[in-house]
């Protein structure tokens, strides 16, 4: 019984010793960007796309519904969200073209990816309510479905 509190004093021994070390890594963190730190998308709807846990909001893009639509059944889930933003096309395209590979999906046509029997498809529907002189935004519609 007594080797317990003696080797819980060393543990916290070893933490108080430690705290000085763990408070220096806050040195090494990588400072983001004022232009992407300024951008409101990721902090409204969050890092990743409503609706999925693993796709990433692209800076620039904020959700444009309020809910997305997400159906969870045994043959596996359906999963609809729109983002929008006023980003070029082809910046969206190129983000997800870059991004979503390194999370394990597999391009395997224009705008669908694969990974783990599911399919993510990008679409770019007209965004409603856009007039003639308004400036044109993109948006972005995140389905995924069972493969």
């Amino acid at each position: 019984m007594t080797a317990l509190p003696a080797m819980l004093r060393a543990a916290s021994a070893a933490f108080l010793l430690a705290g000085p070390a763990v408070a220096g890594l806050g040195s090494f963190l990588v400072p983001i960007p004022p232009a992407l730190a300024a951008q409101p998308a990721v902090a409204e709807s969050g890092p990743f796309v409503p609706g999925f846990t693993d796709v990433p909001v692209m800076p620039g893009l904020a959700t444009a519904e309020s809910e997305p639509l997400v159906f969870d059944k045994p043959g596996g889930r359906i999963v609809q969200a729109v983002l929008s933003g006023e980003v070029p096309r082809q910046a969206v395209l190129a983000f997800y073209d870059q991004t979503l590979p390194q999370l394990g999906w597999r391009r395997t046509a224009d705008r669908v990816f694969v990974r783990e029997g599911e399919e993510l498809r990008l679409e770019f529907p007209k965004p409603a309510g856009q007039g003639a002189g308004q400036k044109a935004a993109t948006a972005v519609r995140f389905t995924l479905t069972p493969r």
